[in-house]
């Protein structure tokens, strides 16, 4: 069977063999007591790539997000999410709203929606701007633009870099075009990180490891390190998890602009062969390849299916709302790619994608 499910996109594996042995999976002391230098070495190395000053590592995002929003944001501010702004976000932001944090949502990629926000709950209140780095079948948001936005009305912005971390870099170009480095949206929009900006983001797709990272200002992080509610009373990330993260930061000092070089050649063949095929690919030249939306998606999934080939149907909310999406990895044979193409029929099953 053909697999297109994975968001593993650089191609990283992490097998036991490939990790120095460990005493103890966990040592049994929260982190807020004790963390193990690897721990620290990890989320320096990390912090280091994204651009930031300082980082601290967690099991997942939503222990992150789970801490961070009530720690943010007191009675005197105001959380301004936008609507494309992934899940685990949104659950830390609501969590500071049953605190009794104001919040509300503004239209996904629309800095001038958000500046008449900030100018009407701006004044007297704290504005923290939430966006994702990248949401596959939207692109990014003007991540420059929002940073400028919160920075001029006294706040910050926090970004949810998963999809990012790993793929996008810095210095674009032809032999690079996802640029260089690996570091996420702040090196690829050229964002100067200070204690106003936060990045969040998961090993889980770039890297390829089941860990989370919480970058930013040293001081920042330094106040999240003593006053987060998860780091005492939940287990920190295991040996397996900081080594395999530790793993995934060689590999991608050694091997990590051939894959994305790789990847990238993956994702512009099968937009290529789409095209040709009488589908139009939307995402870009992200990893996310969207081919259908609505009942189209649905009937493209099952023939699919019929020849072993396993894609991607977003649900949504309806039937209107599903979307057909394939996720291309470095791993990926042309020939597959091809073979997948060559699965979704012929031209007259063409479909405009919204």
């Amino acid at each position: 069977m053909l697999d297109f499910t994975s968001a593993l996109y650089l191609g990283f594996r992490h097998p036991s063999v490939s990790l120095p042995p460990w005493e103890q999976l966990t040592t049994g002391v929260p982190a807020a007591l004790a963390e193990p230098p690897a721990a620290k070495e990890a989320a320096a190395a990390l912090a280091r790539l994204q651009g930031c000053e300082r980082g601290t590592l967690a099991v997942s995002t939503l222990h992150l997000f789970f801490d961070l929003f009530p720690l943010l944001a007191g009675p005197a501010a105001a959380i301004h999410v936008d609507a494309g702004a992934y899940p685990i976000a949104r659950w830390g932001v609501e969590r500071a709203q049953a605190r009794g944090v104001s919040a509300h949502t503004f239209p996904r990629g629309d800095a001038d929606a958000l500046e008449r926000a900030l100018r009407v709950t701006g004044r007297g209140r704290r504005p923290i701007v939430v966006c994702d780095g990248w949401r596959p079948g939207f692109g990014p948001p003007p991540l420059a633009a929002y940073c400028s936005l919160a920075r001029r009305f006294g706040g910050l912005l926090v970004v949810d870099d998963t999809q990012a971390l790993g793929i996008l870099g810095e210095r674009l170009g032809p032999a690079a075009p996802f640029g260089h480095g690996g570091g996420g949206s702040l090196r690829h929009h050229g964002i100067r990180a200070g204690e106003d900006v936060v990045v969040v983001a998961s090993l889980a797709k770039g890297f390829g490891v089941p860990v989370a990272v919480l970058s930013g200002g040293a001081g920042l992080v330094g106040r999240f390190e003593r006053r987060s509610a998860t780091r005492v009373h939940c287990s920190p990330p295991s040996a397996a998890m900081v080594q395999a993260a530790q793993r995934a930061l060689a590999l991608n000092e050694r091997v990590g602009e051939s894959r994305r070089a790789r990847l990238a050649e993956l994702v512009q063949r099968f937009r290529a062969r789409a095209a040709a095929a009488g589908f139009r690919a939307h995402g870009g030249l992200f990893p996310v390849q969207t081919v259908a939306t609505g009942e189209q998606a649905s009937a493209l999934f099952d023939r699919l299916a019929r020849r072993a080939i396993r894609a991607v149907l977003h649900d949504g909310s309806g039937t209107r709302d599903a979307r057909l999406s394939f996720l291309i990895t470095a791993r990926h044979r042309p020939e597959e790619i091809d073979a997948a193409v060559s699965a979704l029929g012929a031209p007259h099953a063409r479909v405009a994608v919204r």
